[in-house]
């Protein structure tokens, strides 16, 4: 059903090449006025995929926390995370730790966990000089785009995610489960349909089975839904997958994505999944004070490279419960 919309907003700014934009006067109690207005703008975020709020003036940490929890009053705490993130208060974090000179690529939050995230939540306190842009694009459209024989392949295996986890690479895995405790580790991972195997050097590799394309929990489109391009070995830049692979082996990369029978991801699809995105790229300029709410089945998001300090706080919320891909085989301690 659609989101009621019980408190009136102004008219979105709808303009070729970036998404939504609805600008407002400053409130004098930002909490307030997005409590006042959580239901229409959900509902903004339903019609568009995404909608940048402008004129908040978000200006710390605290103060653009309290706007968020007001926005979603049940933030999600942020599990199986495949990069470092700080928890500013609960249910609010930092960007994930990447480098600023490397894009994020296109994808859609925790896609493959049984529980993602339906709503993203993005607060920019400090801009970038240049760069930095919090990127989105269609899913649905990008689903239409795709070839039918691809999509066919993907809706009947799923894609295979393969984690290796470690200190040095992406978050250890004491970090994206939340504990160091294996037997918990192991509980979870059971849980949530993981294949887990403790390796010789004490670290952890993993594979777990997810859909590919999931219908829209309101409006039943079908999107695509998931991380294969932006965690699969080739969309990693050259030089960096030599060394990971000269350092770990090709099987002890820090991520990587298959098909869901096993086979191998070629090249020629990972560009192709990238070129489709970009095609259907839209991209505002975070200024400092902005918020920017984002429907995470409906439209998949990107980080691009940027110069200069950049603070973007992230939350999540409304976790969804997606048709589960069979487990990808019998779950075993290794």
């Amino acid at each position: 059903m659609p989101y009621a919309t019980p408190a009136s907003l102004p008219e979105v700014d709808l303009h070729p090449g970036g998404p939504p934009v609805l600008h407002i006067d400053t409130p004098d109690d930002a909490p307030a006025w997005a409590a006042e207005h959580r239901q229409a703008l959900r509902t903004l975020v339903t019609e568009h995929g995404a909608v940048l709020v402008r004129g908040l003036r978000l200006r710390d940490a605290e103060h653009a926390g309290a706007v968020l929890h007001r926005l979603a009053p049940a933030l999600m705490t942020d599990k199986e995370a495949f990069a470092p993130r700080r928890t500013h208060t609960p249910g609010v974090y930092s960007s994930s730790t990447w480098p600023s000179n490397q894009p994020m690529c296109m994808h859609h939050e925790l896609s493959y966990t049984l529980r993602p995230p339906g709503l993203m939540l993005f607060a920019c306190l400090t801009a970038p000089t240049t760069g930095g842009a919090t990127a989105v694009a269609d899913a649905s459209a990008v689903l239409d785009a795709l070839p039918t024989e691809l999509v066919h392949r993907f809706e009947q295996e799923g894609w295979l995610l393969t984690r290796t986890y470690n200190d040095e690479i992406g978050a250890p895995y004491a970090e994206a489960f939340g504990t160091d405790d294996r037997t918990a580790i192991e509980d979870y991972c059971r849980t949530h349909a993981i294949e887990f195997a403790w390796q010789p050097d004490g670290g952890l590799r993993t594979r777990q089975r997810r859909p590919a394309v999931t219908a829209h929990p309101v409006t039943g489109r079908r999107c695509w839904f998931n991380q294969i391009a932006f965690l699969n070995e080739w969309t990693i830049e050259p030089e960096i997958r030599e060394y990971l692979i000269d350092v770990y082996g090709a099987e002890g990369l820090p991520f990587n994505t298959r098909f869901g029978g096993g086979d191998p991801i070629g090249p020629d699809i990972v560009q192709l999944l990238n070129d489709t995105y970009t095609a259907r790229t839209t991209r505002e300029p975070w200024q400092a004070g902005d918020l920017m709410l984002v429907d995470n089945v409906r439209t998949a998001h990107s980080r691009e490279a940027f110069q200069g300090p950049r603070e973007v706080l992230v939350a999540m919320a409304e976790p969804l419960r997606l048709a589960e891909c069979p487990p990808t085989g019998e779950v075993s301690a290794g």
